[in-house]
């Protein structure tokens, strides 16, 4: 099970975003280096309580979800819910660092800590949060080739 919280796991997205530069392609996607990093940033951002996005219905049972996302690899250009999808350009840098920082917030708190905000299908443990990260990053970041 891999998770963020994991120093070998979160070593290598730090390390892989820091190989990030302005001028990075995407493999697949519209998004730009900037664009992603922004939304990678708005879904951790939830996980820490300070992006707030409205509960929505689920397509599938929650339980069927999660077994998706933890066991299963993401489809290129799957649909994404539209608190995370950039509108506008966003500064490469900025976002970077806003990144490394939320990342250093996120795995400073104990996965066994009680209260950790929803996601927009539901609620999520630590640990859940922490596995939904790490292949989240990894997925955004190979789109990316780093």
């Amino acid at each position: 099970m891999r998770t963020l919280h994991d120093p070998a796991v979160r070593d290598s997205i730090l390390a892989r975003i820091q190989s990030l530069s302005p001028s990075s392609q995407p493999r697949w996607g519209r998004m730009s280096v900037g664009q992603m990093l922004w939304h990678c940033n708005q879904v951790v951002g939830t996980s820490l309580g300070e992006v707030q996005v409205p509960l929505r219905k689920p397509p599938f049972p929650v339980p069927m979800i999660k077994f998706m996302l933890f066991n299963l690899p993401w489809p290129h250009n799957a649909p994404t819910a539209p608190e995370y999808r950039p509108a506008a350009a966003r500064d490469f840098e900025a976002e970077k660092q806003k990144c490394l920082a939320l990342l250093a917030h996120f795995t400073a708190r104990r996965m066994d800590e009680p209260d950790w905000p929803r996601a927009v299908f539901g609620p999520l443990t630590g640990t859940e949060w922490s596995r939904l990260h790490a292949a989240h990053f990894n997925h955004h970041l190979t789109q990316f080739g780093a």
